[in-house]
């Protein structure tokens, strides 16, 4: 039998189309290597280790202070201890190692919870640490701390285990009085004053902790154990969280803080006796002077110097209190008083 040659056509390619498609498919290949080069080269250029040294300056006290940071991304969103920076007037970041140095300015902090976010200026291509859960720790696991121990400028390594969880301790600021932290994760690796607010590594390499030891002025100290205390990253995580987002409220402040410029003491009777007074400053532009015993703000009664404070932290500057005080005197006088912009309480 014979058959319809036109019935039946091979199924095969187009002349041609094998050269085509091999042509194509070493276009598609060399692209692959291309883009697996680039990504590679995108990670070899990563600056530093996701660690920072944290150096400020502290003008009004006429001294500086050294810490640790976390970044958190790539464009230099940096997580430390509030303690850390509280009183800096100028902030720098330092990436250990690669010679790249930031200015950076407050996001926003708690001063409660010691926690505060930071913007480094310029920065990019920051290698980012890795965050991991403090949700299921355990007494004996082995950890990590890595931070600016005694505000050296490097970056040096503790290991011990956790030896404790939820723990609360009392420690001296420096400004004369005492804070209380709660729910602490406490550790035996030996941490030293300049590596607040640097990691605490699980052994997989991820961030469990953000360590609180004094940094570099002595501005925390432990005063109940030698121990080394860490805060669980997925309570400041949800603190980096709020601030980044911009919601403030009674502990988390977000944004530049105003700033009145005085210092202030008790007298042993309801209000708050102002012992210095900043040039320059807001106070020294209304006329207001040492020994003046401020009573009342915003027609809010004074008890303490803590009181002038509070209502402070909630006002933004550029904001216009008026200050009900009695002077050196015996008279009773109030002022309007414009607020400036200071540093990070």
């Amino acid at each position: 039998m014979t058959t319809n040659p036109n019935r039946f056509r091979l199924l095969r390619f187009p002349p041609g189309f094998r050269a085509l498609t091999a042509l194509a498919a070493l276009a598609l290949a060399i692209a692959a290597v291309s883009a697996s080069y680039a990504l590679a080269q995108s990670r070899a250029k990563q600056i530093g280790t996701g660690v920072v040294v944290i150096n400020t300056n502290l003008a009004y006290q006429g001294a500086q202070a050294a810490g640790t940071g976390m970044v958190l991304d790539s464009s230099g969103e940096i997580l430390t201890n509030n303690h850390v920076i509280r009183g800096a007037t100028t902030i720098k970041i330092v990436v250990p190692g690669t010679g790249h140095s930031y200015t950076a300015k407050v996001i926003g902090y708690d001063a409660t919870r010691d926690v505060a976010v930071l913007q480094a200026s310029g920065a990019s291509n920051l290698r980012t640490v890795e965050l991991g859960s403090s949700a299921t720790l355990e007494v004996g696991q082995l950890v990590k701390a890595v931070g600016n121990a005694r505000g050296a400028g490097s970056l040096v390594k503790a290991v011990g285990q956790i030896t404790g969880l939820a723990r609360t301790i009392t420690v001296n600021d420096d400004s004369g009085g005492t804070a209380t932290l709660h729910n602490l994760i406490e550790t035996s690796a030996a941490l030293q004053p300049g590596d607040s607010g640097g990691p605490l590594f699980d052994a997989a390499g991820k961030v469990i902790g953000m360590d609180s030891a004094a940094s570099g002025s002595g501005r925390y100290q432990d005063i109940s154990t030698t121990d080394g205390y860490a805060i669980p990253i997925n309570r400041a995580r949800s603190i980096v969280t709020q601030i980044v987002s911009g919601k403030a409220s009674a502990t988390v402040h977000v944004g530049a803080t105003a700033f009145l410029g005085i210092s202030a003491a008790s007298s042993g009777t309801p209000g708050a006796v102002i012992a210095s007074v900043v040039p320059g400053s807001a106070a020294a532009a209304a006329g207001l002077e040492p020994g003046d015993l401020i009573t009342a703000v915003d027609r809010t009664k004074i008890a303490s110097p803590a009181a002038v404070t509070r209502i402070i932290m909630t006002k933004k500057p550029g904001t216009t209190l008026t200050i009900a005080y009695v002077d050196t005197s015996g008279t009773s006088r109030t002022v309007r008083v414009k607020l400036g912009s200071g540093p990070p309480q």
